[in-house]
């Protein structure tokens, strides 16, 4: 098991070649805020909790990870170096030229990518499918993770799936929501209101945790809680643009571009 300090440097790791990625994209940018508000969950996924084995790739017993607000992908692909699949090549040339790693993840089990992502609000009934899928070929140890975002939770596409995964007792389900507070147009509860989104999870019968989704000990805890025959819902309240000060909490840095200078500067954030 990983020190909480282990764990905070590989997410530090994580944001910066986020900061990398986006400041080599030029002039179209990439998602920086979603991904640096993803960046401690991935990095407590990866580091603790997943069951992966990057040299067998295509093992039927892996645990899966849906990354179902998919423009967060820059901050998976770069998850995905520390972990082995990818190389330093494919970091310092994604979102460029012909690379496969686009702003939006393409399936690609044997570099991690379990699904193709982009259309939001499709992630879980993904892992609803897979989960039933395994099921049925009497796999019952793998576990499935999905991140939605908190925005993207007012597509009904995932409340359905939600209701299927306690429907055909699905229970190695683990959704985790990105709590950042804002989506692409503005504040989430200035879009569409939530309501108690806690109470909404239990009523279909998934145990919840609100954590702090920063804190990487608490997301090691919530990520391990064992919870017998009930799926599980981490909401992670986190911050949109987390650790690169102009960036924090502003819903303009949902996709962006960085200047050398900026880059400068958000590297300098992430380092101090």
């Amino acid at each position: 098991m990983k020190s909480r300090e282990e764990l905070e440097a590989l997410a530090r790791r994580i944001r910066l070649n986020i900061a990398q990625m986006t400041w080599q994209s030029g002039l179209k940018g990439a998602h920086l805020g979603g991904s640096m508000s993803v960046t401690d969950i991935l990095a407590v996924l990866y580091g603790d909790v997943l069951k992966y084995d990057s040299k067998n790739p295509l093992d039927p017993e892996r645990d899966r990870l849906i990354l179902s607000k998919a423009h967060a992908a820059v901050a998976l692909y770069a998850a995905l170096h520390e972990a082995g699949y990818l190389t330093k090549d494919d970091i310092d040339s994604a979102l460029q030229g012909d690379s496969p790693f686009f702003e939006h993840p393409m399936m690609d089990p044997v570099h991690g990518i379990e699904f193709s992502g982009g259309s939001l609000g499709q992630g879980l009934s993904l892992g609803m499918g897979t989960a039933l899928g395994l099921k049925k070929k009497g796999l019952l140890s793998p576990r499935i993770y999905v991140i939605v975002g908190d925005g993207e939770c007012d597509e009904g596409q995932v409340w359905e799936a939600a209701a299927a995964v306690t429907h055909f007792g699905l229970n190695n389900v683990t959704v985790i929501v990105d709590d950042n507070g804002l989506q692409f147009d503005g504040r989430k509860e200035d879009i569409l209101k939530s309501g108690d989104a806690a109470g909404r999870w239990k009523s279909l019968g998934f145990d919840v945790v609100t954590v702090d989704g920063h804190d990487v000990e608490a997301l090691r805890n919530a990520l391990r809680r064992e919870v017998p025959n009930r799926p599980k819902v981490i909401i992670a309240k986190t911050v949109k643009g987390k650790g690169v000060h102009f960036a924090e909490n502003d819903v303009t840095w949902h996709t962006g571009r960085l200047t050398d200078e900026l880059y400068q500067e958000a590297i300098r954030d992430i380092n101090d």
